[in-house]
């Protein structure tokens, strides 16, 4: 359980800085952590799906650390998803002077 926390929290954290402008850049302090570490599961998980179940490249360890590049690359394909699905930030009105 603790390398699966650990292996979606290192995913998260580079998929984010692989990322340029991710949908996620705003948050600040344990929401940006745990906000990465949620995006590094799912992506862990999409890159096991991708590689282990479809392509049969790889072992059948879920979260592995043999696995990382996979997770990195389901990582950054779960941001772009989450980017596209995500509404545009509202920016607030400046009055006019």
């Amino acid at each position: 359980m603790l390398g699966a926390v650990l292996l979606g929290l290192v995913t998260g954290v580079v998929a984010r800085m692989l990322v340029p402008g991710d949908v996620l850049r705003n948050m600040s302090g344990p929401t940006s952590w745990l906000a990465s570490l949620a995006v590094g599961l799912a992506g862990a998980i999409l890159g096991y799906l991708i590689f282990t179940v479809v392509l049969g490249i790889g072992d059948t360890d879920i979260f592995d650390w043999g696995g990382i590049l996979s997770a990195i690359i389901g990582t950054v394909i779960v941001l772009l998803v989450v980017g596209v699905l995500s509404p545009p930030p509202v920016l607030p009105r400046v009055a006019a002077p």
